[in-house]
């Protein structure tokens, strides 16, 4: 039986199909790999400086920093320790001179590192979530296409 240019044609989109379903799963791949590898990264670190959120925290008290919520939480305690040795008022806001400022400096610096682990932490979970997705996509594109059109 001779093929005719209507079957090629349909046997080429079909084998496009499944060549982007490919591609498609090992984008996932890399996406889910480098999200999960971004998270234990980030989670090891922060747990190598044995940090634990302070008890007069308002949530997470005692909680050892190794995750978001516990950065987030950290992070806002060392916010309110700040202000309450300042009187209240931020770095800018304290003259050149005032001894505290120091001391708000540090605190800005320590919230400004928790939150780009809490930043981190988000973007990998987006990562691994959007890896989950390309593979279900690429999944979805394989059995779309016939199964005439395997290599």
């Amino acid at each position: 039986m001779a093929t005719t240019s209507a079957t090629r044609t349909g046997t080429d989109q079909s084998r496009l199909v499944r060549t982007l379903g490919i591609i498609v799963i090992i984008g996932g791949l890399i996406l889910a790999i480098g999200g999960a590898t971004t998270w234990g990264l980030v989670q090891s670190q922060l747990s190598a400086e044995k940090v634990t959120v302070a008890e007069d925290a308002s949530f997470l008290a005692g909680d050892e920093v190794n995750g978001p919520f516990s950065a987030y939480a950290q992070a806002e305690i060392i916010n309110e320790h700040a202000l309450k040795a300042s009187g209240g008022k931020t770095y800018a806001e304290l003259a050149q001179d005032d001894p505290t400022r120091a001391t708000v400096m540090n605190a800005s610096f320590l919230r400004a590192s928790l939150f780009t682990s809490v930043v981190s932490f988000g973007v990998a979970a987006m990562a691994m979530g959007l890896g989950v997705l390309f593979l279900l996509v690429g999944y979805a594109l394989m059995k779309v296409a016939p199964a005439t059109a395997r290599y």
